[in-house]
Order: C-alpha cells, then sequence, then structure tokens
C-alpha cells in the first residue's frame, strides 16, 4: 500500500488535499486518496476495487460517467482506459478482470484493432460539447495507446492485444501534426511496450518534435509565449510533468534538471486555497468540473511525490 498510514501536517499541501477531497470527492476518489496516502484499515485495494465496481457493465466495460466529462451509463472505450488506470494504481490490473476487460476492448475495437474515443450510444445521454460523437469512429491513438500500454506493463497477454499494439506503433511512427493529449497517450504506450530500443528511438523523435512546436511550456513564468493547441480552452497548457509523470518515463529525457524542477515549482504553486488542484480544461457544467477536480488534484500529489517533492 502507498499510504503511510500516518497524519500530515496540518498545513501540509497533502492535508490540505484530504480536506478537499472529503467534502467534494466521489466514493472512489476517497478510496484511492485513502490508498495512495492515508494508509489504514480502510485504505486497501480491495476497497478501490470494490468502489470502482460500480461503474462497471455487464459488457465488461465501464461506464456510469466515470470520466466526467462522458455522462450516463453506457460503455465507452475513455471509461474503460480510466478503470485500468485505477486497476494499475492499486496493483489489480490482471486475471480474470484484465481478461473480461479485453473482451470488452476485443468488441468495440474497429477493424484496424484500435479503439474510438466515444462509440455512438454516447449521442443518448450528456456529453462535453467539444467530445465530438459520429456513427462510425475512427481507432484512435488517444484511446488506444494508454490502453495497450498498460495491459504490457502488467504482462496481460490476449489476442486483441497483438493488433492494437501494430496500430499504436504505425500511429506514433507516422504523427506529423499532433497535439499534448495525443502526445500523452503515445508515451502511455511508449513506456510500457515491450521492444525498449525502438520505444526510445521513436520517444527521442517525439520529445524534439514536441520541442520544435512549443507544445510544453518550459517556462511557467512566460506562459503567454507559449500557443495552445487548436480547440483547447484559454490556459489548457500542457508542462513537462504532464508527459513525464514519473521520473522514469522516457518523456523525462525530453527536459533539463532546470526546466523539471520549474514545472515542478509550478505544479505545487497551483494548489488552491481550498486544497484541490484547478481543472485548466473547457468546463462545461457544474458536476463535471466538480469531479473532476479531485481526480486531478490526486495525481498532481502522486506526480509531486514521484519526483521526490514533500507533500506532507
Amino acid at each position: 500500500m502507498a499510504g503511510t498510514g500516518v497524519s500530515p501536517s496540518p498545513s501540509s499541501p497533502l492535508a490540505r488535499a484530504a480536506h478537499f477531497v472529503w467534502l467534494t470527492a466521489r466514493v472512489l476518489e476517497q478510496r484511492r486518496f485513502a490508498y495512495h496516502f492515508l494508509g489504514g484499515p480502510d485504505g486497501g485495494p480491495e476497497a478501490v476495487e470494490t468502489a470502482l465496481a460500480a461503474y462497471l457493465n455487464e459488457d465488461g466495460g465501464y461506464g456510469h460517467a466515470l470520466e466526467p466529462d462522458l455522462r450516463g451509463p453506457v460503455s465507452q472505450p475513455l471509461h474503460t482506459g480510466h478503470a485500468l488506470r485505477v486497476l494499475d494504481s492499486v496493483d489489480r490490473c490482471g486475471g480474470r478482470l484484465a481478461e473480461r476487460i479485453c473482451r470488452y476492448l476485443t468488441s468495440v475495437s474497429t477493424r484496424d484493432g484500435a479503439l474510438p474515443a466515444i462509440r455512438p450510444a454516447q449521442r443518448d445521454y450528456p456529453t462535453a460539447p467539444f467530445i465530438p460523437i459520429v456513427d462510425d469512429p475512427p481507432g484512435e491513438l488517444l484511446a488506444t495507446g494508454p490502453v495497450v500500454g498498460l495491459l504490457h506493463r502488467n504482462q496481460v497477454w490476449h489476442a486483441w492485444l497483438f493488433r492494437a499494439t501494430d496500430f499504436c506503433w504505425a500511429a506514433v511512427e507516422g504523427l506529423a501534426q499532433s497535439h499534448p493529449y495525443e502526445i500523452e497517450a503515445a508515451v502511455a504506450f511508449l513506456d510500457e511496450v515491450p521492444d525498449r530500443s525502438r520505444a526510445e528511438a521513436a520517444a527521442d523523435r517525439l520529445g524534439r518534435r514536441v520541442r520544435e512546436l512549443r507544445q510544453v511550456v518550459l517556462d511557467p513564468n512566460r506562459l503567454a509565449e507559449y500557443p495552445v493547441a487548436d480547440g483547447y480552452a484559454p490556459g489548457e497548457h500542457h508542462f513537462p510533468y504532464d508527459y513525464a509523470r514519473t521520473p522514469r518515463s522516457l518523456a523525462r529525457r525530453w527536459f533539463t534538471e532546470e526546466e523539471m524542477e520549474r514545472s515542478l515549482d509550478h505544479l505545487e504553486s497551483e494548489q488552491r486555497d481550498d486544497g484541490g488542484w484547478p481543472v485548466n480544461w473547457r468546463q462545461w457544467a457544474p458536476g463535471p468540473a466538480l469531479e473532476a477536480r479531485p481526480i486531478v488534484t490526486i495525481e498532481a500529489l502522486r506526480t509531486l511525490r514521484a519526483y521526490g517533492r514533500s507533500i506532507g
């Protein structure tokens, strides 16, 4: 278990975040927070897995607004990718549950073995207006890359994974024009795919491209000098820690020590007076924004701790 069971200092980032989480978060994020930071009898992986099971559908996929910008009960690949990240974070991404998820992924894949981001059934429920819904959605690296990476990381072997891996290689190595969230998905794939020499070469090319196109803020004190991707909200910038969530990520090699430290200083400074971190993407309704902030807060704390920053 990642938590220590020791109460944090009342003024620490962790204590302030705890107040925010207990005040605003869903049960799942409360359980995740307890697991990662507090320990104790109620903070085990079983508690996280039980809370996550409320979002599981009969088809083996996840729905019920697990990803807050997609409302309604229907299973979606983006929800299922979110579920896999949660399971991986508590070392429960395997066994019969992983097999069931892979059967769902197989059932919703496109002809080239990839995952669409959003399936048409989402049209019947409230959805963020910046998320397109089409009748015959194509496979996307954005949805497929993180899922394939996590399955490789956990040594889950399934027939679907072979075609999906081939799709991701072709998509990553063919990237010309991209945007930060797609690049993050590419990194999630490259960090875990078994062919390490090929992954390192692809990550090196991608990192050079990210810097050339100024798709990462290298100096937070000069934000106005960095463009925001088309379709993103004003201020929806991306920083070194968004690409390299841990020091072991291949994306960590894209940045100098000074650049990384500056970005982590910025991440620390983003904690708000209420104890939570902000959502910087476009907010379209109160409920999704409220549900997203505890998720962002947990990931900010995990990133800071991964880089050795004191959180309390």
